[in-house]
């Protein structure tokens, strides 16, 4: 039996999910910016699924962007800061995803803005101390942090940051696409700028996601060559995805308690085992304080962290990741662990769950990891 423990990459898709994005598939195929019957059948489709989404974040429908996924989306929020809202100087830190580390250091290399990044508490989280310090000797700033680190779990208080940019006059992006349908959002009470989601995240399709833009500020389209989404964003948009991502959203919301209460009691038993019965494996972050319910990063100790590491875990049908998804492909290795500077000589294993994952499994998951030990010492 094969077991899934990398939902933070990616989500199976939700059969609801799957049933609401049919008939967009199969049968409604009109283009919604066309203006006949097939068009505005589609169109209806598209605004109603923003009305949903929009209704379910406390904001209004107009900013909501689709976009093609988190990715394009941070863009967005990076580059339009810089060229509409005369943005000199971005605040982020080392922890960040790539779509907005790789996006903030290309706008500083080409000499766009001033690149500042924030202290490091012991364990991973964001020194706020730091940030307010940042934010005291600049103005024109956008700080971009996400709300729970897509390696480690560790959550960041939005409602701190944006307290803090309020007061020094900055504008807010976060990056919420790991805590998206995860957790209820009110942005309009937060009073962030920009807000970031991908449907993929939270059991919906792949290449679709959003960007919510506060609807005081007024941007230019990352993506020019059509008036789609009040020409913010041209480009047909994804129909079918958008209405599933509409459907995921709103079933997260329907189910969320009930998620959450078995996610995190998977996640608790599985700490609590490695405590126990694993002595050998550490913790990266921060994963029984402010930690993100999903993720758990564990440092598999010399003895077993070879680069055969992940290998094995797929061979016995066990799909786990070293570090973000987006990174797979790099051999430099984790970005975020090289942050930390903590079990530097370790391999870093991220397992992160979904709703559909078992106690079961985890047990299974447990007992490899036992055998691996078990060889090491043979």
């Amino acid at each position: 039996m094969k077991i899934y423990f990398d939902n933070a990459a990616t989500t199976p898709l939700d059969s609801e999910v799957f049933e609401a994005m049919l008939p967009i598939l199969k049968d409604d195929f009109g283009n919604p910016s066309s203006s006949h019957s097939h068009g505005r059948k589609v169109k209806a489709q598209l605004e109603i699924s923003r009305k949903s989404i929009a209704s379910l974040l406390n904001v209004t429908p107009g900013e909501i962007i689709f976009t093609s996924g988190g990715t394009e989306a941070d863009n967005m929020a990076l580059r339009s800061s810089v060229e509409s809202l005369g943005v000199k100087h971005i605040i982020t830190s080392p922890l960040e995803h790539h779509a907005v580390l790789h996006t903030a250091e290309e706008l500083s290399e080409k000499g766009k803005i001033e690149l500042h990044l924030v202290s490091l508490t012991e364990n991973g989280h964001i020194d706020l101390n730091s940030l307010e310090n940042l934010l005291k000797l600049h103005s024109n700033v956008l700080v971009s942090l996400m709300h729970a680190n897509n390696e480690i779990g560790n959550l960041l208080d939005i409602e701190k940051v944006s307290n803090l940019c309020k007061q020094y006059n900055s504008y807010f992006h976060c990056d919420t696409v790991q805590t998206m349908g995860h957790y209820v959002f009110d942005f309009q009470k937060l009073g962030i700028d920009f807000a970031v989601g991908a449907a993929h995240k939270f059991n919906g399709p792949k290449g679709v996601g959003f960007l919510y833009v506060n609807k005081r500020l007024k941007i230019q389209p990352l993506i020019t060559g059509g008036a789609q989404e009040r020409e913010l964003r041209g480009g047909t948009e994804n129909v079918y995805g958008i209405v599933g991502m509409a459907k995921a959203l709103e079933i997260c919301y329907r189910d969320l308690e009930k998620k959450q209460t078995h996610i995190k009691a998977l996640k608790k038993y599985i700490i609590e085992k490695v405590k126990s019965e694993l002595p050998e494996i550490c913790f990266n972050g921060d994963p029984e304080g402010n930690s993100l319910y999903t993720v758990l990063s564990l440092a598999f100790p010399p003895s077993v962290a070879n680069e055969m590491l992940l290998f094995n875990f797929d061979l016995h049908g066990i799909s786990v990741s070293g570090g973000s998804a987006c990174s797979s492909g790099s051999n430099a290795g984790s970005h975020v662990i090289r942050a930390l500077n903590k079990h530097l000589d370790c391999a870093p294993v991220r397992f992160s769950f979904g709703k559909y994952n078992t106690i079961e499994e985890a047990d299974q998951v447990l007992a490899f990891v036992k055998s691996m030990f078990v060889k090491a010492e043979a």
